[in-house]
Formats: structure tokens, C-alpha cells, sequence
């Protein structure tokens, strides 16, 4: 049963993660209208392998932290350090994701998988996102750190990136003059670092 739990948690938690609309899943729709499903799928492929990645490296860390309580208040400063960080280069230095996407050269026509596999590594939110969401389940015992349950959640984590992306490499067809975001998802995930780092410092405050 765990390994189900593993498997539907893995699944949703990428799915919904990355159906907001953002930089990844706006290439993925802009590649599917200009050059075509299969050059985006294969653009998708490559963040599912770096998300599947990142969700390894997240669930080696969220067991490790689990196994070593003491760890986890160095590590909130950390990741408050972290999420300052993050907060000040998506609102302040990030490109707006409202700008048109453009190609520079043929050449990288014909590496959307490896440009999928570069943009993923960008995106590091998956890390502490995964992080807290597996701990947060394996506080109620529906999420388990040993093996194969493990695994399961990695590949689901892969599945359900590309599931949430094929969805927009499938049905987003916006029209010509609508094809821009009337919002920067940049600011909206730099409002969102910035409230985690708030309730972090609060955290840290509270121990003192």
C-alpha cells in the first residue's frame, strides 16, 4: 500500500506543481506551436529527467533530516538564506515571463530535449518543494523513504511533469494577439519565496 501512497503523492504532487503557468510550461507550449508536439514532448522529456533528479536528491535529504531532527534548525537558516535568495532574483533579476520566446539559432531546434534538461536545472524550487511535501505526508504515514517506495515517487514525480506538460503541449492554442501572459509568474513566485521566508525567520525568531 505504501508503494501506491508513494506513487499517487510522487504523481499529483508533480502534476499540480507544475500545472500553474510558468517559464517550463510556457516553452513547452510555444515549442508545440511553432515547431511542432513532438519537438515539445521531447522538450518535456528533459524536465522529467532533471525533476526526477531533483525529487531523488529532495527525499535523500527530507530522510536524512528525518533521521537527524538536530540538523533541522541549521537548515531552516539555510533555507531561509536560500529563499531570500530566490525571492530577490525572481522579482528583481529573472526575465519577464510575459517576453515573447525566442529562438537564437537553428541549432537549438535540434536539442529541445537538452534545452529541456538545461531550463529544468533553473527551476530549483522542486528540491525544497519536495523536501517539506514528503516529510509532511510521512508525518501522517502515507509517504516512506525506503526502498523501492522511494523510486516509485521518483518516477511518478517524472509522469506526472510530463503529464501536466503535454497538457499544454496539447490544448494551449492561444490566438495570435493573446499568446502573452498578462501576468509575470516571476513576481507571483517571488511573492511566494518571500511569504516562505518570512514564516522561516519567524520560526528561527521563536527558538531564541
Amino acid at each position: 500500500m505504501t508503494i501506491f501512497y508513494n506513487l499517487l503523492i510522487g504523481f499529483l504532487g508533480s502534476f499540480i506543481g507544475v500545472l500553474p503557468p510558468g517559464l517550463i510550461n510556457m516553452y513547452a507550449a510555444k515549442i508545440s506551436m511553432k515547431e511542432g508536439r513532438k519537438r515539445a514532448l521531447l522538450f518535456s522529456i528533459g524536465v522529467c529527467i532533471t525533476v526526477m533528479l531533483q525529487t531523488y536528491i529532495a527525499l535523500v535529504l527530507a530522510r536524512y533530516i528525518g533521521k537527524h531532527p538536530d540538523v533541522v534548525s541549521m537548515l531552516q537558516k539555510v533555507a531561509l538564506g536560500i529563499f531570500i535568495s530566490l525571492t530577490i532574483y525572481f522579482i528583481f533579476i529573472a526575465k519577464d515571463t510575459r517576453r515573447e520566446i525566442r529562438d537564437h539559432n537553428e541549432h537549438s531546434k535540434r536539442n529541445r530535449f537538452f534545452l529541456g534538461i538545461f531550463i529544468a536545472i533553473l527551476n530549483v524550487l522542486p528540491i525544497p518543494y519536495w523536501i517539506y511535501l514528503s516529510i509532511t505526508f510521512s508525518a501522517f504515514g502515507v509517504f516512506s523513504f525506503s526502498q523501492p517506495e522511494l523510486w516509485m515517487a521518483v518516477i511518478a514525480s517524472g509522469l506526472g511533469t510530463y503529464a501536466s506538460l503535454a497538457l499544454y503541449v496539447q490544448f494551449f492554442r492561444p490566438k495570435e494577439h493573446s499568446r502573452k501572459l498578462s501576468l509575470n509568474m516571476n513576481y507571483v513566485i517571488g511573492i511566494v519565496t518571500a511569504a516562505i521566508s518570512v514564516i522561516t525567520l519567524l520560526k528561527i525568531l521563536k527558538e531564541f
